[in-house]
């Protein structure tokens, strides 16, 4: 089956377009990507100074470091 010049233009063009639009979807996708690691980065930065500040840590008289940190278990 042979196409015409015009059919074969036609379909170099919705190649193109398809090319165009998933590279454009890929650097959605590498955005979003970002986006959320630098979001779970923040969050586990928020965890690490909320468990910082507990209330010993925050209203002792001497310095507390994480090794002398006093764990309460239930």
């Amino acid at each position: 089956m042979e196409y015409s010049s015009e059919a074969a233009r036609n379909l170099e063009q919705l190649l193109e377009t398809l090319i165009k639009m998933v590279g454009k979807s890929n650097q959605k996708i590498d955005s979003l990507e970002k986006r959320v690691s630098q979001l779970e980065w923040l969050i586990r930065e928020q965890q690490f100074e909320q468990r910082d500040r507990t209330p010993i840590s925050m209203y002792s008289r001497t310095p507390q470091h994480s090794s002398e940190k006093i764990s309460f278990h239930l």
